[in-house]
């Protein structure tokens, strides 16, 4: 199967693009954005990497006219999970939250969480392909990213926010001009998942408090998350507030603790090979 076939796009304006993985259809299919800019163009996840993403982003002539003018494409992972670094090998340049650098150095498919099934893939990206042999590929990147960094694009500038609970190295891009919230899996309107290898409901808590004080201070009009639909500040309120609150009972600690003791077991189990 070709890249054009894997993806698909659409665009929503201003130099942003959505892109999802078509044949993916797993309720773990993360959304990758692209975001052009005048000097640097950046690519906000990146999928499993079954197909490539930078041949599909330049066969649909995603970065327009005359992309050379450029620096290379950036690819930024939120964090290290598979479902949103599985591509991040096919980039020349690639960020990360200074956590999970050795996750992807070093091709830990422990910490991101690697855990596919032949049923997620409707169509086979190669004759022959199964899911047990799917592993995220390490990659060295080359932007470490940290609390407070701004990547400059020109005409606007992205502000890394070190939000940790879900993983320890999770990140949000704020676009404070836009007010525009890249949100990885910080925040989405679903379930939110903090009982994986890395996760802390302490830290959850507290970057949940911290996007309560974005939409207070008026800094967010809309999340562009790591899974299912955009939505709006009054949501991100509401979701985040409504964390706080559950994270908080005894009966939502034990279910953590209890799911995070089942998601161990299982994931060693699965990829037996990792260095934990």
């Amino acid at each position: 199967m070709s890249a054009a076939d894997w993806y698909a796009h659409k665009s929503l304006g201003d130099g942003l693009f959505w892109i999802q993985e078509r044949f993916y259809q797993s309720e773990n299919r993360a959304n990758i954005w692209l975001l052009r800019g005048t000097h640097q163009d950046v690519v906000i996840d990146t999928g499993l990497g079954l197909r490539s993403l930078p041949e599909y982003i330049d066969a649909k002539g995603l970065l327009g006219k005359d992309p050379q003018r450029k620096n290379p494409l950036l690819a930024i992972a939120t964090h290290a999970h598979f479902d949103h670094s599985g591509g991040l090998h096919q980039f020349q340049q690639v960020g990360v939250h200074s956590a999970e650098v050795d996750a992807l150095a070093n091709g830990d498919n422990f910490e991101t969480v690697t855990w596919l099934s032949d049923r997620e893939i409707a169509e086979a990206p190669c004759p022959g392909w199964r899911a047990r042999h799917y592993k995220v590929k390490a990659v060295q990147p080359t932007h470490i990213l940290q609390e407070g960094d701004v990547i400059n694009l020109g005409d606007r500038q992205l502000t890394v926010l070190h939000m940790p609970g879900h993983s320890r190295g999770s990140i949000c891009l704020h676009d404070h001009d836009n007010k525009l919230l890249f949100s990885g899996d910080v925040v989405y309107d679903g379930a939110m998942i903090d009982w994986l290898p890395y996760s802390r409901v302490t830290d959850y808590i507290s970057s949940c408090e911290r996007l309560v004080g974005l939409v207070d201070s008026e800094q967010v009009d809309q999340v562009l998350p790591g899974h299912y639909n955009t939505f709006g500040a009054k949501r991100l309120h509401r979701i985040a507030s409504t964390y706080i609150s559950r994270a908080a009972t005894c009966p939502a600690k034990f279910s953590t603790f209890a799911w995070s003791t089942l998601a161990g077991v299982a994931l060693r189990a699965f990829n037996p090979r990792c260095a934990c």
